[in-house]
């Protein structure tokens, strides 16, 4: 009997696709990652389904478009017991594991996985039967988001939320690879396949960062000061207001507590992978994903955060290794999403897919096949916003009251020129409305 591959899923939670030394960023240091894109598959083109942590995260786990789960928003969650590749596999006799940030907000906190280790495991109010409304509205807080002045202005040096739960999101795999291999009191060999995930936090805000790692970065980043604002209602949301060239040193600041916190996430993965090795695991054996849910403005047209179609945040980095299987240094260039992740583990796993996904298995694109592709990827935010990239061009809709958006990245890779109204694009921005009304968003 031919054992199935193991599985090591890492993941980081908002991290540029830009921002990595194998992506051609000099200054960033990601030994780890950029190991694993020289040995594994870079996907240059690789989408969120949301730009936002939790419908992103779910519908990457369920291989469905948000407006396929119903997870369309922050605060929402996929139903009890829908399907996700995690309870898939589950059902095919792998374990599955977990270690740090999932994102659930229902009921189900475990959605396939087999077991939990630290992490985020909260039912919100929503969610729990039977809530007295009258008792939580006693102790109802308004929301305690800063602005992104004050987000950006305390960037620096600093121990912030994020490192005590990645430290024990990485401390707790370490452990459960110990004794899942070793297991030293009862000398116990593990036949059984393995899917285990590793998810932090970093580099998500607020941007802080160790003294060593915010010196390194300070003068040798290169912070998006004095960006204008992209004209449209939603894409210019979430700037900072207080003068931008006034605040390049802030800038300049958060750019590099940004960088920092990759390269600490870089060295996270840098420890799981070592305890593997070290408990005899050969990882040529594995198959190694690393992605993020989304990524970060960080400043870039004006604006911080994510939420936008833009490159910067929703774009991500995706790299999959598994050398028995595909060659090394492969650097594919079409149109994916995290969505596909379902599918191809499905395939690689030898497990059937189940039906009703929007997921496509990236197989054929890491066996040097992309005859056939079709090059599409699709991201939502909110329930009402809609993104469609299709080869070069990326399409935006923000329901029939708001301006349309179209980018040619090929003509404009700086997006900054809106051709919806350009009679040149008129036949594709008309292809792309039709599509629109297929995923569930009518142009009129």
């Amino acid at each position: 009997m031919s054992r199935k591959p193991n599985i090591l899923f890492l993941m980081s939670d908002e991290h540029r696709a830009d921002v990595t030394g194998f992506a051609g960023n000099n200054v960033i240091r990601t030994p780890n990652l950029d190991r694993l894109a020289r040995t594994g598959a870079v996907f240059g083109n690789a989408y969120t389904p949301s730009p936002i942590c939790i419908p992103g995260r779910q519908s990457m786990m369920a291989g469905q478009f948000p407006r396929t789960t119903g997870c369309e928003k922050y605060g929402q969650d996929l139903p009890p017991g829908h399907m996700t590749f995690s309870r898939r596999l589950a059902q095919y006799g792998y374990q599955t594991v977990v270690s740090g940030k999932l994102h659930h907000m229902g009921s189900d906190q475990m959605m396939g996985w087999t077991r939990r280790i630290g992490g985020d495991m909260q039912v919100m109010p929503p969610f729990i039967d039977n809530r007295q409304a009258e008792e939580y509205a006693k102790y109802d807080i308004p929301p305690q988001k800063w602005p992104q002045e004050k987000e950006v202005a305390r960037a620096g040096i600093g121990r912030g939320p994020c490192v005590s739960h990645d430290e024990y999101a990485v401390q707790g795999a370490i452990q459960f690879i110990d004794d899942y291999f070793n297991s030293t009191y009862y000398d116990r060999e593990q036949i059984q396949p393995l899917l285990l995930k590793v998810s932090v936090l970093q580099p998500h805000y607020p941007y802080l960062t160790s003294e060593e790692k915010f010196t390194y970065y300070l003068n040798r980043v290169v912070p998006y000061a004095d960006e204008p604002l992209f004209d449209h209602p939603f894409l210019s949301r979430m700037p900072v207001k207080a003068g931008l060239h006034a605040m390049e040193r802030e800038i300049r600041r958060a750019t590099a507590a940004y960088y920092g916190m990759i390269e600490t996430i870089d060295d996270y993965f840098g420890q799981v992978m070592d305890a593997l090795e070290h408990v005899g695991q050969n990882l040529d054996d594995w198959i190694i994903i690393y992605t993020t849910d989304h990524g970060e403005m960080l400043g870039q047209h004006g604006v911080w955060e994510k939420q936008k179609f833009f490159e910067a945040s929703a774009r991500v980095p995706l790299v999959i290794r598994y050398p028995k299987r595909f060659d090394a240094g492969l650097h594919i260039s079409e149109n994916v999403n995290l969505c596909d992740l379902f599918a191809t583990l499905c395939e690689l796993c030898e497990v059937p897919a189940p039906p009703d996904l929007d997921s496509r298995s990236l197989v054929p694109l890491l066996s040097g096949d992309a005859a056939g592709w079709d090059n599409e990827t699709v991201s939502q935010f909110g329930g009402t916003n809609l993104m469609i990239k299709r080869d070069h061009m990326k399409y935006q809709y923000y329901g029939p009251d708001s301006p349309e958006v179209l980018f040619d990245l090929r003509r404009d890779p700086g997006e900054t020129v809106n051709f919806i109204a350009d009679p040149q694009y008129a036949e594709q921005a008309e292809r792309f409305r039709e599509r629109a009304g297929e995923l569930g968003f009518p142009w009129e």
